[in-house]
């Protein structure tokens, strides 16, 4: 991730300092740019844990669950070449919800960059650090430290971040070692010291699973590991040709992260079958102690730490800037719109960290990802179809990047999201049912929000031309 966030940072402090100056950002990023911020911002902590839920939701069997890393990553790219047109289009800085806002209207608008506030970023932090802190307590033998490393490093990190994006970037130098080293090392010695005498392909699922009852909560659980390939739209408004560049970045930058990711997890079963590593909360570290002896597996364990570590870093850096911005436009506490001499957001920082620590409490990686996962992909199914009211109310708008196969990608990416949050919210149990409607909940809190503080500023506006 270190491209890719010392990127978002550079081009995020850029834009506090410029709004203030009242300039433009400069175009000046390229093809290679984007393209690591895709890998960067993708590649994570989901590689290395969701094979538990993968295969624990297919009672064991491995092959629903390798079609289901396949699969989402087709469905990612489908989102990426619809999610293009809208970038290239509007060639904003902010993402999804400058995309949303420009599309749907201001009320729409906020209630993403809400969502992003208070459910989507803290509750992926949190479930990375409560990954960190489990992991973390687990290799120091004291199963008593899981909770105080899990509020530590968030609390640590959000201190960090707030000292500003040079200290955000050494963070991301170390972290990209650490997450390329266990993955290269399980690719190859994996391949080269397995058996290879585990099923891959067949059984579909275990006995007394159905296949069609369980494909959506697979679909939510690989989609984490996919997640951040829609945070390249927040560099758009710097690079020198969104319109020929932003897609090829994001479709390659995916195609190879797929690619990735169905080799380590053929590496995964390489090693050992499928009904083990559903026992494993970290399957890789699992696999790593197989392959290289305790010691070795405890290196690469420290190697994925480093990895998750630089995750919660790129995530406490990235979130809060949504939080200031509502701030800024004082949609929320005008508070968390300042920042501080390093030019960080810190109380948009500080107020993030406080609602992950309070999410991480739970100490439900999975829940929490699931969370996170269905609550985000109502909003991107809300920008996939944007594409196509764009080009109904917007006919004559300038689009340097049109969606190939139109209308056929862009309803590939809305019926598989339309699939995941149905299926998620009414088709999947009622544990799943009742995270689904808690983040819904959640999210629709911002309405009456909105309501009070646009009320609120609408009503200070007034009183300020009165009073002049």
């Amino acid at each position: 991730m270190i491209i890719d966030v010392i990127i978002i940072t550079k081009t995020l402090t850029k834009e506090m300092n410029l709004k203030m100056e009242n300039k433009q950002l400069q175009k000046s990023l390229g093809i290679a740019a984007a393209l690591s911020t895709v890998v960067g911002m993708v590649i994570g902590g989901g590689v290395f844990f969701k094979p538990q839920a993968v295969y624990t939701l297919t009672g064991g069997a491995p092959g629903l669950g390798m079609i289901a890393w396949v699969l989402a990553g087709i469905i990612t790219i489908a989102a990426g070449l619809t999610a293009a047109e809208v970038s290239a289009a509007i060639p904003k800085t902010g993402g999804m919800m400058v995309y949303i806002e420009e599309i749907y209207g201001k009320k729409l608008g906020f209630l993403t960059g809400w969502m992003q506030s208070v459910l989507f970023f803290p509750a992926t932090i949190a479930a990375l650090a409560v990954m960190f802190g489990q992991q973390s307590a687990g290799l120091l033998g004291n199963e008593s430290l899981v909770i105080p490393i899990t509020l530590g490093v968030v609390i640590l990190l959000a201190v960090l971040n707030c000292l500003g994006s040079k200290t955000s970037g050494i963070i991301q130098t170390v972290s990209t070692v650490g997450k390329l080293l266990p993955l290269v090392l399980i690719m190859i010695f994996g391949f080269i010291k397995g058996s290879g005498d585990n099923a891959i392909i067949t059984p579909m699922v275990a006995e007394g699973v159905s296949p069609m009852g369980v494909i959506g909560q697979l679909l939510i659980a690989v989609l984490f590991a996919y997640d951040g390939w829609i945070n390249v739209g927040a560099i758009a408004g710097e690079m020198k040709n969104p319109g020929k560049d932003l897609p090829k970045a994001i479709v390659g930058g995916l195609s190879l992260v797929m690619a990735v990711y169905v080799v380590i997890n053929l590496a995964y079963l390489w090693v050992l079958p499928a009904d083990q590593l559903m026992n494993y909360a970290s399957p890789a570290s699992a696999v790593a102690e197989q392959i290289f002896g305790p010691m070795g597996g405890k290196f690469v364990t420290c190697g994925i730490l480093v990895s998750v570590f630089g995750c919660i870093n790129g995530y406490l850096l990235t979130g809060p800037r949504v939080t200031y911005t509502l701030g800024a436009q004082k949609t929320l506490p005008a508070a968390l719109g300042k920042v501080n001499k390093n030019g960080a957001p810190v109380n948009a920082t500080l107020a993030m960290a406080v609602l992950s620590c309070l999410y991480a409490l739970s100490g439900q990686f999975n829940l929490l990802t699931d969370l996170a996962v269905f609550a985000v992909w109502v909003f991107y199914v809300l920008t996939f179809i944007g594409v196509i009211k764009l080009r109904k109310d917007q006919p004559n708008l300038h689009r340097p990047y049109k969606v190939p196969m139109y209308p056929v990608i862009p309803l590939v990416a809305i019926l598989g999201g339309l699939f995941v949050v149905v299926n998620q919210l009414a088709f999947s149990g009622m544990k799943n049912t009742v995270i689904a409607l808690g983040g819904v909940i959640i999210t629709l809190i911002g309405l009456p929000v909105y309501s009070y503080t646009t009320k609120k500023n609408g009503n200070y506006k007034e009183k300020t031309k009165k009073s002049a």
